[in-house]
């Protein structure tokens, strides 16, 4: 039934992609999903200076980006990196990957995450991890359309790290996603939003070890289906001290710096405090 439902995504126009996203989303805030349950938890935590009508103004708006990125991950999956290029209205910062320093990119869960690896792939090789879902077959379906050409997609395990450090060593762009709860063993707890947040390691260990040159990486979803702007920006890691603990905070920082600019695209229906905050 997804894949039937992905496979229908895939054929239409973005605009009426997103179109049906929309609705999906608005669908979600007035029948009270789940999703709408932890997005308004969320929202209230990262933002108590709002209004509770300011804050139910960026839930809705916020899932109605939710279900826009569901319709069109469908249509960017099934199609190829050079047709995915053709929706890039806009790329800021591309030149800082001619930088002689090796690079990792810090992809939030922000904007429409799914295309900023596919277009750097269509000309460059790119390694990125990510985490396993807990259904087979979803991640079998995934991987299948995430792992070609110039994209390696590994697994946050140790084998994925060690083609981690062999990609480095090949001077392939690296590419992790630093806003998902790593487990006990992979993080440490670390101010986001001023709440504590159980925040990967991992990224700032391997950006300390090898000198990297480290770049925020995001595709902000453009209005009527025009598009996206890829965007690429500097990340100091080291601007709240030397330890591991300021770097990983400095990284926590720097993602909500770029969730205040565009919070309603921001993936707020994920359990991103669920180390330390009870989702009713």
């Amino acid at each position: 039934m997804i894949r039937l439902f992905l496979s229908l995504c895939s054929i239409l126009p973005l605009k009426i992609n997103h179109i049906f996203g929309a609705l999906i989303g608005k669908s979600l805030y007035i029948f009270g999903s789940e999703a709408k349950r932890v997005s308004a938890q969320n929202v209230e935590i990262c933002f108590p200076e709002l209004s509770l009508k300011d804050q139910k103004s960026l839930v809705k708006n916020a899932l109605i980006h939710t279900g826009k990125n569901l319709t069109e991950s469908g249509l960017i999956w099934n199609q190829s990196f050079s047709k995915n290029v053709n929706y890039v209205f806009d790329f800021n910062g591309e030149h800082y990957l001619d930088n002689q320093k090796k690079t990792i990119l810090l992809v939030p869960h922000i904007g429409c995450w799914e295309l900023t690896g596919r277009v750097l792939a269509n000309t460059r090789k790119v390694t990125f991890m990510y985490k396993p879902l807990r259904s087979q077959k979803q991640n079998d379906y995934l991987f299948k359309r995430r792992n070609k050409g110039n994209l390696t997609m590994v697994s946050a395990d140790k084998s994925g790290i060690l083609k981690i450090q062999r990609a480095l060593k090949n001077r392939e762009l690296i590419g992790m996603l630093p806003d998902q709860d790593p487990g006990e063993e992979g993080g440490i707890m670390s101010p986001f939003f001023n709440k504590e947040a159980n925040t990967m390691t991992l990224l700032a260990k391997i950006a300390n070890k090898n000198d990297l040159q480290v770049l925020m990486f995001w595709a902000k979803r453009l209005p009527k289906g025009r598009g996206y702007e890829l965007n690429l920006e500097p990340v100091e890691l080291d601007l709240n001290g030397d330890t591991l603990e300021d770097h990983v905070a400095s990284m926590n920082r720097c993602v909500e710096d770029l969730i205040r600019k565009m919070p309603e695209q921001y993936m707020w229906s994920y359990k991103r405090f669920k180390a330390t905050h009870s989702y009713n």
